[in-house]
């Protein structure tokens, strides 16, 4: 059986990056397994107009080689669109284009192999097995691990309730129901809430929107926050204490939960015509968690929690929306090899500075690190990056030169301003001789 320098598990848009970033590297033997049979990125979100919350620049390989042939440039320009993006003067591309420029991007690898669905991986004392359902055997020496994320369920939920992640499959089937309700804080539930009142005229039904965050408040955007989305602040993130660590994620939903400052504008717009016009009929109620949700064959009954006023309450809506985010989780067919992954006392990743996650530097993780590593994990502005160190840590150089440090800030105490007693014994040293 050949052996592969790298198998990579999953082609999401980072594992697809890593492969486009890894395809012109003559000393790298690079394999890619995907249980689909294409590429396909958030279909059930793929709304018309929905742009992304990133610039172009964080396509799949920019940030690493900006000469890369992999580029979202190069791809506007191999279908004939690059002068109309050009006058189009905006940084942020539809989310739909960019679900095409993955296609054309990964339609070009010779490296992908899709329609294998990885049910088992081995470690035969020098490289790892991985089979699939179709009973077909890799043989690797490393293994990245880009299996992606899965739905988040807050609360137990039965029925014909649906996460966000299938919304436009489903859309029709809401469409036909008396009343719906949308949970979620971030872009996707507005996303979601603004495309229903789109339609809510035409077809007639209840909307109510429900969120357990104080406000519909905007995703954080200026530049010096932006720098957080740096090596300097993984590394900064990375060396704190874990239970610090969750503290400082609390406290960044602005950063990466947020809704963008037009979506929420646009809403607010449409609101004002409705009323303009002889009245709203919709309910937007923040500070508001889902206890519950209990399905007796024709409605939900949800047990409603309001946590500033510390009052309950109860809503019955027939259809349901759960626009509640997504989940990292170890998969079940590592289990033979789980006794080489480093793993934190919840089961999670332990992903180190270069992205591993074993004991001997031979598994790595894409977007399995948020814990780790800082709300920037799934940001698509951090897959090149972090496809740069990956390559780093396989092949003992920088085929990608990884830029240490980008921003003007300084995140944590400058060794200068410590005091002695908190200063690094080698800084001490070189103060004092």
């Amino acid at each position: 059986m050949r052996t592969h320098d790298l198998i990579g598990i999953g082609v999401g848009p980072f594992n697809l990056g890593l492969a486009c970033l890894a395809e012109p590297l003559d000393d790298l033997d690079a394999v890619f397994l995907e249980a689909r049979d294409d590429f396909s990125w958030h279909p059930g979100m793929l709304l018309d107009d929905a742009t992304l919350q990133v610039p172009f620049m964080a396509d799949l390989v920019t940030l690493a080689d900006p000469t890369s042939p992999y580029s979202y440039l190069n791809f506007l320009k191999d279908v004939g669109r690059l002068y109309s993006f050009y006058i189009r003067e905006s940084f942020f591309p539809l989310r739909r284009e960019y679900d095409d420029y993955c296609r054309w991007a990964a339609e070009r690898l010779t490296s992908i192999r899709w329609g294998q669905p990885v049910t088992r991986v081995e470690h035969d004392g020098e490289a790892y097995v991985v089979t699939s359902a179709t009973g077909e055997a890799w043989r690797g020496r490393r293994l990245v691990l880009g299996t992606g994320t899965a739905p988040r369920l807050p609360f137990e939920v039965e029925g014909p309730a649906l996460h966000s992640a299938d919304y436009l499959a489903r859309k029709a089937d809401l469409l036909s129901t008396g009343s719906i309700t949308v949970v979620g804080s971030g872009q996707s539930a507005a996303e979601v809430y603004a495309d229903l009142l789109a339609e809510q005229e035409a077809h007639g039904f209840e909307l109510t929107w429900l969120t357990r965050s104080p406000r519909f408040f905007p995703m954080e955007y200026t530049k010096l926050t932006l720098e957080m989305t740096s090596p300097e602040w993984t590394s900064y993130f990375q060396a704190l204490p874990g239970a610090t660590r969750s503290r400082v994620q609390a406290g960044q939903q602005a950063l990466s939960k947020g809704i963008s400052s037009e979506t929420i504008n646009a809403i607010f717009d449409e609101l004002y015509r409705r009323e303009a016009l002889g009245g709203v009929d919709t309910t937007l109620l923040t500070a508001t968690e889902v206890r519950s949700a209990q399905w007796d064959g024709e409605r939900y009954t949800l047990d409603l929690h309001h946590t500033e006023q510390d009052v309950d309450g109860r809503m019955t809506t027939e259809s349901l929306v759960l626009a509640t985010g997504y989940a990292s989780s170890v998969p079940e067919f590592l289990a033979p090899v789980r006794d080489r992954l480093r793993l934190d006392e919840q089961g999670r990743y332990a992903a180190d500075g270069s992205f591993s996650v074993s004991h001997t530097d031979d598994v790595f993780v894409q977007n399995g690190e948020e814990h780790t590593h800082g709300f920037v994990a799934p940001d698509l502005g951090m897959g090149a990056l972090r496809s740069s160190v990956i390559l780093a840590g396989v092949l003992g150089r920088e085929p990608y030169r990884v830029e240490k440090r980008i921003a003007f800030q300084e995140f944590g105490m400058p060794d200068r301003f410590r005091s002695p007693s908190e200063q690094p014994a080698e800084q001490l040293a070189r103060s004092t001789s």
